[in-house]
């Protein structure tokens, strides 16, 4: 039993496989494991928190209780290797392969187009795998709930969801409301299908791996006595017995309990904190054992959250509706609380015990009179009320540190009670909440005095808090609206929070406080009219306020247009061909960057970043850091032999900051060891002395204030702006605050550099979109020819803007470090790492003055966008241009000015993103147009409709361009969307509802494409083939998940009229193709398609003779006599792409090569009293000319849409006031997930469209539907506008992006908003500032 004896071994399965490890670490988790002892690299580290859900896998163990086998999905980095005796684990690589056979659910989803990028793709599927093996008919209930831990950054869930959804045996489909025909119906008539479900592997339960019966033995032996693992630095102990377990805890009261790692793992790992010891009370069967009594259940504080909601559903079944009030409030919050993989391993007593301010259990289980049984070793057992009293302070409660929490005491509930949960978070699932709450009331029999009344929230103090007084207040009183309007006084008063106070949001979170109150009210109001205690209370009231969101997903529509009949079977040009990753991407086999082995004498880097936002660096200590086990060395700036710099703009940026840092996050220098846990120490251990600077600038205001910019700013005009306002029927002047995007591609910025052993040269292996650049900024770093450099990228996992500048810099960074060792460096940024380091979206702060006539025609507008740049120039020059190129949008305004501005800030530099500053362009406008429609008081869609293009048309650039498929698109989406008459229902809808709201919006785009630098639009490609037959095909493009590499298969494909089986494409590579341009602005597929389509031409040229002397012959043996008769079988291609450019001075210019159009409409219903929203459907139609690929083209649609979704909506990032992130990871930035794709999503495709600028007619459309995301803001501005109608406020308000429940809620000026008194500007330094 003691600590001190000598070390165990670990028993567990993986993939039916024994694995016994001898000395397994503590510190080691089950991610690490699999990925560097196993090599089992299907499992992917997205994020280190158990947030995004790439590491899933499944867990079985035997229960010998039951003879049961429990399969749970977990988070593999969040579970230690030493809590995994006896237990198998399943991983992607268990569950199906390429080379042996395919699971059904890899196949339904590579087959649904589920996978982009695919870095998220193993972890969807096992997510899905653990919900077949424990349902094998699931209902769609089911699959949204298994996939909400689940995060994807490309596709926009919509096909993942459409591939599990074919495993649902569905009774309540769409026929539950009529007697129409079936969603899973084939269509009637003859409209092609992205996919056909029939054509897939059947489910066989019979056929997955057993669990192994060695395990099973082991089991049913029992208990082995005290367990001991230890590590570097922690020992890990785990008792068999509780009477161990006490022993062990008087011992070492201070040691933690480790049961799911949802607390102290992310402690460790993201704090630094170090445990000399811990106690994982996993096998003490007292902490499982379920007890009822007449009075309720006792429940092992070690039952998972899953395994407690399990038990009080059987108990809710068991008893009546009036005894089991709290266990349906326990399961209503359990059900929202953290992801199916958290809720998996996260225990009941563990909840409790950590005592999060915002805890979701903690509140309603204190109301609901529960009671903990704690035992130890000295004092014995005792019972303890969960209470005001138990909580008192942040993370504190009584308990001693010897004492354990063995039980919890959950009551049946009494005739006359009344209990009930509620909860607001930033996203409807798998987000940590802002404000919680739980309450219970008791009525005498026949009576609505209140008896007793208890009232806890969570997320408005440092604890758990108890509104006693307002308890007190109400008790006696009739439950009325006079009771109601005491108690929101009473709380107002009682509950206050500063400005200043932690997490922010104070007067949000204070109006939560009275809006879930007065939800708890109605609640009790209807429960009394049950009874017949009270008459019949407004139906709206009631209703309008506790009818939940919709959530029912519906399937969507995807219409394209077929190929024409006479196409060839075998051209794939047109067809919805799956991504051509797609399988090896649903069975791990896909290999990323950090998925290569490792080599010998690799080492780790650790990058050291500036924690002071403007500061000189007085000293750099690194004698520690290499005094540390494994560290081996230091890079500094001293250290490169070559340029220390990268220029841009004429302005300079250091590779490692030498005298002077200017945001939090640069990189000032990095720790090299033998491992990445070493190098992490190691950089923890680096010391750095500062010298503040004064004044440090954050904010775009302070940068106008201070004139901070980079140079130039951009002014683009046409018309006499000022003279056109002296001639309007109205002016209207406006503003706007956009907040940055954080990229949040899957996979972190990951990079290795192997020296090759001569001649200088080196071979990088990168996660990047310009291979070139980084070549040639590693050889210039180096001093070395960029021949001696060669680039090597496989795939991408996600990228979207954010793998140029910065990717660039830390490989240079990698470079010296290889450079300097001699040895391969590996680095691979944590999720926080890289959010802090990389940068963003630029935040844009626009004003506006706009003149318009009575009729909507807009005449004059006068623009000024402000970007926050951050601390370099990066690329925000080129991004404030392309704001103004876009400005017009699609509105042919004849007296248009804008001028723009990079505002010079100390926070990281903010870099391209999706969209490049489009749709931070758009937003100002449109919001200018909305403002506009509501001084007129007219339909937003009116006044947009009015003022478009029409007829052949020149831009405010002198851009000659035709829109009649702008307004082709714009008439179809309103048709498709059936506009009129759902503008009718809504308003319908508003008017009988004073608390749900909904609102409609349509917007439309006109996206410029290709890049405005001419150069860059060239690319180059080298094709061969093989004697066999086979070809290999190389271009210049990388492949981020935007189906590039398919595309080009299928360019390649056609022009060689073969089979796409018979062309491989491997990875880019600067050895093969030179000198390539970045993969970005929705250009790819046109200059490399172009490039390889030349290659193609060429070869099939040459064959000519072959084929006239052999018409009949096979490709093999065309290929075989072309070889024997001296003909080269390779060649290159090449396109040298439009020559485009803009004239600054004059104002003029081509800078694109054609436009791509669509139009989105959106409908969404809006909770009044918590700001909680759902997007209820979306319409989109986009103009894309001829598809090459209507799968991945759709794909690219819907990613980009809900990306935009979250910009606008969702996504928030927040600064410090000392310039330091806030966000730094999924738990506290939120990203769209399975919760928030609109409930009906349909994607049309325009018919008949030609584009005779680009391949096969075709047009780019990566970027320009992320903007159409904004739709759903200007649908939740619809709604708010109702909900302020309601208030008596009307005309234009201000709602800055993104339309958070927050800022959604405290707009709709409800009465319980309007009684925050709102806090005096400059009183209090908030915690966190509006960048």
């Amino acid at each position: 039993m003691s600590a001190g004896r000598a070390a165990d071994a670990l028993c567990f399965f993986v993939n039916g496989r024994k694995v016994t490890e001898e000395r397994p670490d503590p510190e080691t988790t089950l991610l690490s494991f699999l990925r560097d002892n196993m090599r089992l690299t299907g499992t992917k580290y997205g994020c280190g928190g158990g947030g995004c859900g790439a590491c899933t896998v499944m867990v079985s163990r035997y229960q010998p209780a039951t003879k049961t086998i429990l399969h749970q999905a977990v988070n593999a980095c969040l579970l230690p290797l030493c809590q995994l005796q006896g237990v198998a684990v399943t991983t992607v690589e268990g569950v199906g392969s390429t080379k042996t056979r395919i699971h059904p659910v890899q196949e339904r989803i590579a087959k649904a187009h589920g996978s982009q990028c695919g870095f998220c793709t193993p972890g969807m599927v096992m997510s899905m795998y653990a919900l077949l093996r424990n349902k094998p008919q699931p209902n769609m209930d089911d699959i949204t709930e298994a996939l909400a831990g689940n995060l994807c950054r490309c596709t926009g869930y919509r096909p993942i969801v459409d591939g599990c959804r074919t495993f649902c045996q569905e009774v309540n489909c769409c026929q539950a409301n009529g007697d129409g025909p079936c969603c899973a119906d084939k269509p009637q008539h003859d409209a092609p299908q992205l996919f056909d479900q029939d054509d897939f592997l059947p489910l066989d339960p019979t056929q997955e791996l057993i669990f192994p019966p060695e395990l099973i033995l082991m089991a049913e032996a029992g208990s082995q006595g005290t367990r001991t693992f230890r590590g570097e630095r922690m020992t890990w102990v785990s008792p068999a017995s509780l009477e161990d377990l006490l022993q062990l805890k008087t011992r070492h009261p201070q040691a933690p309990l480790l049961m799911g790692n949802t607390n102290t793992g992310p402690d460790i790992k993201f704090k630094g904190v170090v445990h000399p010891l811990i106690i994982s009370p996993s096998r003490v069967k007292e902490l499982f054992e379920v007890t009822q009594t007449p009075q309720g259940v006792w429940v092992g504080a070690g039952s998972s959250l899953s395994a407690v909601k399990s038990v009080l559903e059987k108990l809710v079944a068991q008893f009546s509706s009036e005894k089991t009030e709290l266990f349906r409030a326990l399961i209503q919050q359990l059900r929202n609380l953290g992801s199916q993989q958290i809720r998996n391993v996260a225990t009941l007593g563990g909840n409790i015990a950590s005592a999060y301010p915002n805890s979701d259990l903690n509140p309603i289980l204190a109301a609901g009179n529960c009671k903990l049984s704690i035992i130890s070793a000295n004092a014995g057992r005792r019972e303890l009320p969960l209470n005001q009293d138990f909580f008192i302070g942040f993370r504190k409660t009584i308990l001693k540190p010897e004492e354990i929490i063995v039980s919890v005491f959950i009551p049946l509930s009494r005739k006359g009670e009344v209990v009930r949960a509620f909860r607001q978070a930033p996203r409807k699932e798998s987000a940590l909440a802002t404000v919680t709450c739980g309450m219970r009331v008791f009525f005498g029999e026949g009576s609505r005095l209140v008896q007793e009344l208890s009232v806890y929230y969570g997320g408005v103090g440092p604890a758990t808090v108890s509104a006693a007084k307002t308890c007190t207040a109400l008790v006696g009183r009739p439950w009325d609206d006079e009771t109601l309007s005491r108690a929101c006084d009473v709380l107002l008063e009682e509950l206050t929070l500063p400005p200043s106070a932690p997490g922010g949001k104070v007067e949000f979170r204070r109006s939560l406080t009275l809006s879930l109150f007065f939800k708890f009210h109605l609640e009790v109001v209807r429960s009394l009219r049950d009874l017949g205690v009270v008459g019949a209370e407004p139906v709206d009231q009631v209703c309008s306020a506790l009818t939940p969101l919709p959530r029912q997903v519906e399937a969507g529509l995807q219409d394209f247009q077929s190929v024409s009949e006479s196409q060839s079977a075998q051209d794939p040009v047109g067809r919805p061909v799956m991504h051509r990753s797609a399988l090896s991407q649903a069975t791990g086999e896909a290999v990323y960057c950090d998925d290569l082995p490792r080599t010998e004498g690799e080492l780790f880097l650790a990058l050291v970043t500036s924690t002071r936002p403007h500061a000189k660096i007085t000293a750099l200590d690194v004698s520690e850091a290499l005094q540390l086990p494994g560290v081996v060395d230091v890079v500094t700036s001293k250290d490169i032999p070559g340029k220390k710099v990268r220029r841009s703009f004429g302005y300079e940026e250091e590779l490692l900051a030498e005298e002077e840092v200017s945001c939090v996050g640069q990189m000032v220098c990095a720790v090299l060891a033998d491992t990445k846990a070493h190098a992490k120490r190691g950089a923890a251990a680096v010391r750095i002395s500062y010298q503040d600077l004064p004044d440090p600038v954050l904010t775009i205001e302070e940068a106008v204030e201070r004139s901070s910019f980079f140079e130039p700013r951009r002014l683009l005009e046409r018309g006499n702006v000022t003279e056109a306002f002296s001639a309007v029927d109205h002016v209207y002047e406006g503003r706007i605050h956009l907040g940055g995007q954080e990229h949040f591609y899957m996979e972190t910025q990951s990079m290795l550099v192997v020296p090759v052993g001569e001649e200088s040269e080196l071979r990088l292996y990168v996660s990047c979109q310009w291979p070139t650049l980084t070549q040639e900024a590693v050889a210039e770093t180096l001093a070395i020819p960029s021949n001696r450099v060669s680039c090597h990228v496989k795939r991408v996992g996600g990228a979207f803007g954010g793998k140029v500048t910065k990717t660039t810099i830390i490989a240079c960074i990698t470079a010296v470090a290889a450079w300097k060792t001699e040895r391969a460096v590996r680095c691979v940024l944590e999720r926080g790492e890289d959010m802090l380091i990389t940068g963003a979206r630029h935040p844009v702060l626009a004003t506006y003055k706009v003149g318009f006539m009575d009729d909507g025609r807009i005449v004059a507008a006068d623009i000024q966008y402000y970007t926050n740049a951050g601390n370099t120039v990066d690329e925000s020059i080129l991004v404030i241009e392309k704001i103004l190129l876009h400005m017009d949008n699609t509105y042919d305004i004849p007296h248009l000015r804008g001028r723009a501005a990079a505002c010079r800030t100390n926070l990281p530099s903010n870099t391209a993103f999706r969209g490049f500053g489009v749709p931070q362009s758009l937003m100002v406008l449109e919001n200018m147009v909305n403002d506009v429609a509501m001084v007129l008081g007219r339909p937003a869609h009116e006044i947009r409709e009015v003022n478009m293009y029409r007829g052949p048309s020149l831009t405010h650039y002198k851009m000659e361009f035709d829109p009649e498929n702008l307004l082709r698109c714009w008439d179809e989406c309103k048709a498709k969307a059936e506009l009129s008459a759902r503008r009718r229902a809504v308003a319908q809808f508003n008017q009988q509802s004073r608390w749900k709201k909904r609102g409609l919006s349509v917007i439309p785009i006109k996206y410029g494409i290709a890049f405005g630098e001419g150069f860059l639009n060239q690319a180059a490609a080298l094709v061969h083939i093989y004697k066999d037959g086979s070809v290999l095909v190389s271009h210049a493009g990388v492949e981020m998940g935007q189906g590039l590499h398919t595309k080009i298969q299928q360019v390649a494909s056609r022009e060689l009229r073969i089979p796409s089986s018979k062309i491989y494409i491997s990875e880019t590579s600067t050895s093969t193709v030179p000198n390539t341009c970045p993969s970005a602005a929705s250009f790819g597929t046109d200059a490399n398609g172009m490039a390889v389509k030349n290659a193609c031409e060429t070869l099939y040229k040459r064959l000519e003779p072959i084929r006239k002397q052999n018409p009949k012959g096979s490709w093999e043996s065309w290929i075989m006599a072309a070889f024997f008769e001296k003909i080269s079988l390779s060649a290159t291609g090449f396109h040298r792409g439009p020559d485009l450019g803009m004239d600054w001075d004059k104002m003029e210019g081509r800078p694109y090569h054609y436009f791509t159009y669509g139009v989105c409409c959106s409908e969404v219903e809006l909770d009044c009293l918590t700001g909680d929203c759902r997007t209820v459907r979306t319409d989109i139609v986009v103009d894309i000319g001829r598809s090459i690929n209507p799968s991945v083209d759709i794909g690219q649609i819907e990613g980009a849409f809900l990306q935009g979704l979250g910009l606008f909506s969702l996504e928030e990032l927040t600064f410090s006031p000392s310039g330091f992130l806030c966000a730094l990871g999924p738990s506290q930035y939120h990203i769209p997930a399975v919760c928030d794709v609109p409930l009906r999503l349909n994607v049309h495709l325009l018919p008949d469209s030609h584009n005779p600028h680009a391949i096969y007619s075709s047009k780019g459309i990566g970027e320009p539907v992320l903007f159409l995301g904004s739709s759903v803001f200007f649908a939740i501005k619809d709604a708010v506008a109702a909900a302020r109608a309601d208030s008596g406020l009307v005309g234009p308000f201000p709602l800055d992006s993104p339309a958070t429940p927050e800022r959604a809620c405290l707009s709709c000026a409800t009465p319980f908003t309007q009684k925050i008194p709102a806090g005096k500007p400059g009183s209090l330094k908030p915690r966190a500032v509006n960048i």
